[in-house]
């Protein structure tokens, strides 16, 4: 049985918050790569806008070019051609979806695009892409770590998470990337990650046809990786068109703008207008805007645990933001006796002080410490705990960011179950 609480939120500042911060003057040295692909990013909607798939929104010339892909598809088809189950032929609106797709990677360039298109069905057809989700290939070890698929976005894109810090120890390398045959194994995984994340595309107008990619570039072995990377890159460029709505790129390191002009000539200019970059220290918040809290992993400043996928779909988040020199109390009140509350909360970045206390509501009793006042670290995950009250009151949770001028990022939520007994 579960009871909720009314919340208040009180918010005390010192000096520090009425103290303009320091801004020093711009330097006169140019803009490095990474700084400018940072700024640009920050002026990017947090929104992102699905292309049409209704034919009747089409331009006339896109139209047209639909129907021609169309008809010399049919004149050079040797058989039924199908993509992902859906056949390519025959008046089936989800196929519109993927050879709408095929023409915009080729700026609606019918005979590019079924170039393009053909290729595309000869390597899944060499690849036995269409039977890869159902394969072990034996990379549990990855699962979860290295790319894996992971909740949704707040518009409902599916999210895969790519992090490749794991490599940079050099028996992990070896073991995954020690020769071509380990290399192609690889790669055939990562295609697999891919090819879940599809399966929960709706392929039809209207419908989320696309998915959000983010990739944590910290401690990742940029020389070593370069082999897999060019691979992984050229194989979905050309043979997963338009899949991806934006790729979100964290912990943005010095060097990215190198890895970037490695990888950029395999990118359309299309493609390259949906990047987000978010250097370290900066990743909830980049998060938050495209991602609800309690479908962020808590890895990454989020509420998501492994555990949860398992059970029932989580519990939404309540957002807020704590200003430097700001100190936070969030008041969950209405506790009867009996009950047990259990909470989580998290800051993004943390380096701030943290505690939780009971409250009784009758005078004379003594307020319990549930979580003693304790430094966060930046790296820490979200706090999960929970506390049995013996009496009637009010949990408070306190965030206190009084020793920093940095504004923050934070979530929290929780559940009160009611109990016929006193514990």
């Amino acid at each position: 049985m579960e009871a909720t609480s009314p919340i208040s939120v009180q918010q005390s500042l010192n000096l520090l918050d009425q103290t303009p911060e320091f801004s020093p003057k711009p330097s006169p040295l140019k803009k490095n790569f990474v700084t400018s692909l940072m700024e640009a990013a920050t002026l990017r909607t947090p929104s992102f806008k699905e292309d049409t798939y209704f034919i009747s929104h089409l331009k006339a010339s896109e139209k047209k070019a639909l129907q021609e892909l169309k008809d010399k598809l049919m004149a050079a088809s040797n058989g039924p051609d199908s993509m992902w189950g859906i056949p390519l032929l025959g008046g089936d609106e989800r196929a519109d979806v993927i050879l709408l797709k095929f023409l915009r990677a080729r700026e609606f360039k019918v005979q590019d695009s079924l170039s393009m298109l053909q290729k595309c069905l000869s390597w899944r057809k060499d690849f036995e892409a269409d039977g890869i989700v159902e394969e072990d290939l034996g990379f549990k070890e990855l699962e979860g770590v290295v790319a894996y698929m992971h909740a949704y976005d707040r518009e409902g894109h599916p999210v895969c998470y790519n992090a490749y810090g794991v490599f940079k120890d050099r028996e992990m390398y070896e073991r995954v990337f020690g020769d071509d045959d380990k290399l192609k194994k690889f790669l055939r995984w990562r295609v697999q990650v891919l090819e879940r994340g599809i399966k929960l595309l709706h392929f039809k107008p209207g419908g989320i046809n696309s998915i959000i990619q983010v990739t944590d570039l910290k401690d990742m072995p940029k020389r070593e990786l370069r082999v897999a990377s060019n691979h992984i890159l050229s194989l979905f460029q050309d043979n997963y068109p338009e899949m991806v709505a934006r790729k979100i790129f964290i912990n943005v390191p010095w060097y990215f703008s190198l890895l970037y002009s490695m990888f950029s000539p395999f990118l359309t200019q299309r493609t390259k207008s949906k990047f987000v970059i978010s250097k370290e220290g900066n990743v909830a918040e980049t998060l938050y805007k495209f991602i609800r809290p309690e479908d962020v992993p808590v890895q990454y400043g989020g509420l998501s645990r492994p555990s949860d996928v398992l059970n029932s779909p989580p519990k939404p988040a309540s957002e807020f933001t704590v200003k430097g020199g700001e100190k936070v109390n969030i008041q969950i009140e209405g506790i009867e006796a009996g009950a047990t509350i259990s909470w989580d909360i998290v800051v993004g970045g943390w380096e701030l002080e943290y505690s939780a206390e009971f409250v009784p509501n009758a005078e004379g009793s003594y307020t319990v410490a549930v979580e003693k006042q304790r430094r966060m670290a930046a790296n820490e995950d979200a706090i999960h705990n929970s506390f049995t009250a013996r009496e009637a009151g009010k949990m408070v949770l306190s965030v206190d960011n009084t020793a920093s001028r940095k504004r923050k990022v934070a979530a929290y939520r929780y559940l009160v179950r009611k109990s016929t007994s006193i514990v």
